[in-house]
């Protein structure tokens, strides 16, 4: 029995469809990564799971509970970080953590249990007793992970949980997702392939209100097996190389990766059925005619990024 059955879900904003049918279902333990570029519908999704919205049709199921009709039973059953953490600054870790423990109809020992099991759980201690105010992005984060596994609930939902954060809060806070799914289900929603990559087991991508992709990030990359993608790097700027590397024929998807000290890098690819091994030469040829100095070319496997743009059209 899966945990989260999605079906023919729609939500209408007047003439504006923000979901368009969208169907997915989420198994006990699985940690899904939840894709899609800014107004796809993730987050409208998120809400209705979480009982904040209601759908204008379709069916939500969660832990068994249908989210129209058993919406505080379904609430009980999840615990949600979204994106932007609504915290009480003024209030110390441990005052927020029992406040929202009392909102929940907790209590006594258990409240007192579960409050150290979570400070516990997401290396709170060394701020357990500071103001919400002093702390900074990755421990305010943590904070809200800490209440959302308060009331001990079976599914997980964190909307873009690392956005803001240095790499090493960033790394701490994967290896936090990954015990916290040990023994529940998550759905994390986020911008950054590579952690969704890193951390999840299944791969959801969304774009326009329906759902595009559904599989591991292995198996969406095989999708792309036909595509030869290049890195090129070369002294210029990149708006002359992106410009140069463009009039090549058989070239797409070209992205410019980085401009820094008189070096410029993009990132194209090809399709292995046109290039015959004349992408690379045409490629080469080109920059120098555009009076470039190549410095590299280097292809590439398919990464989980293309595969996003790929089926979600995200024009560089």
């Amino acid at each position: 029995m899966s945990m989260i059955e999605v079906e023919d879900l729609r939500k209408h904003y007047g003439a504006f469809q923000a979901l368009r049918g969208v169907d997915f279902t989420v198994d006990p333990g699985e940690i899904l990564g939840f894709l899609g570029p800014n107004g796809a519908g993730k987050t409208t999704t998120m809400k209705i799971l979480t009982g904040f919205l209601n759908p204008t049709s379709g069916k939500a199921v969660v832990a068994g509970q249908n989210v129209l009709s058993d919406s505080v039973a379904v609430r009980r059953r999840i615990g949600y970080l979204p994106e932007n953490t609504p915290l009480y600054e003024d209030m110390t870790v441990r005052e927020y953590l029992r406040f929202c423990g009392r909102l929940r109809r907790m209590g006594g020992s258990h409240l007192s249990e579960r409050m150290d099991r979570v400070v516990g759980l997401t290396a709170l201690e060394p701020k357990y007793r500071a103001p919400i105010k002093t702390l900074s992005k990755g421990y305010r984060q943590r904070v809200g992970i800490a209440q959302a596994l308060l009331h001990e609930p079976e599914i997980i939902i964190l909307d873009e949980p690392t956005v803001g954060l240095d790499p090493n809060q960033v790394v701490d806070l994967r290896a936090l997702i990954r015990e916290v799914g040990e023994d529940r289900t998550v759905i994390l929603c986020s911008h950054i392939l590579s952690e969704v990559e890193a951390t999840c087991g299944r791969v959801v991508i969304i774009n326009e209100g329906v759902i595009v992709a559904d599989g591991t990030a292995a198996e969406l990359k095989g999708q792309f097996s036909d595509r030869i993608m290049f890195s090129v790097s070369a002294r210029g700027a990149a708006a002359d190389l992106t410009a140069a590397v463009g009039n090549v024929s058989g070239v797409s998807g070209i992205t410019a990766t980085g401009e820094a000290n008189g070096l410029a890098s993009v990132r194209f690819e090809t399709r292995a059925a046109l290039d015959n091994g004349e992408t690379g030469p045409a490629v080469a040829a080109a920059v120098e005619t555009a009076g470039l100095k190549l410095v590299s070319m280097v292809p590439e496997r398919a990464a989980l990024e293309d595969v996003f743009r790929g089926l979600t059209q995200v024009e560089s």
